[in-house]
């Protein structure tokens, strides 16, 4: 597998993996699909320091990730949020378990300090593989999401990165 920047041209197949996971899980809570129009204001929110890396085997891509800004606020201006979205027919193959890894390096060599992720429950996956990255689980915000017909907590984890001397 090949993890690389992303480029504009793997905007359709981002959208689509992203897409889908709108549909069909509660990996986001996004409940409309997205238009190409809205992903590429997305894309144009990133740069080195916040980028989105796509995963592609036999140059099709299967998954992306990205490290998103977590406020315009400037305090929290090496804070990120992390997302990882693998296509529905690669999952469980330790695709995600890389673009996690590899965005998580990409940001820390960015001077990023903290990275933030939001896992609705029922993510037991999710919960585990951040888990083993690092990520520690800092409160759940009880039924802030309301999506296939339930009310959903958020469980909110965070990995803090120290400076080397």
């Amino acid at each position: 597998m090949n993890i690389r920047n992303a480029t504009r041209g793997d905007l359709p197949v981002i959208t689509e993996i992203y897409n889908e996971a709108i549909a069909n899980t509660t990996a986001t809570f996004d409940t409309t699909p997205k238009t190409m129009e809205e992903q590429e204001e997305w894309f144009d929110q990133h740069d080195e320091d916040f980028p989105i890396l796509a995963a592609a085997l036999d140059d099709q891509i299967v998954g992306w990730a990205s490290i998103s800004a977590w406020s315009d606020r400037c305090a929290y201006s090496d804070t990120a949020e992390g997302s990882t979205y693998v296509h529905a027919g690669h999952r469980g193959k330790g695709i995600g378990t890389q673009l996690a890894r590899a965005i998580i390096d990409r940001a820390k060599k960015a001077g990023i300090h903290t990275i933030l992720a939001r896992v609705a429950e029922g993510n037991a996956g999710s919960l585990a593989l951040l888990a083993t990255l690092g990520f520690e689980e800092v409160g759940i915000m009880k039924e802030v999401g309301f999506k296939f017909g339930k009310r959903l907590d958020v469980h909110l984890l965070q990995i803090v990165f120290t400076k080397e001397p």
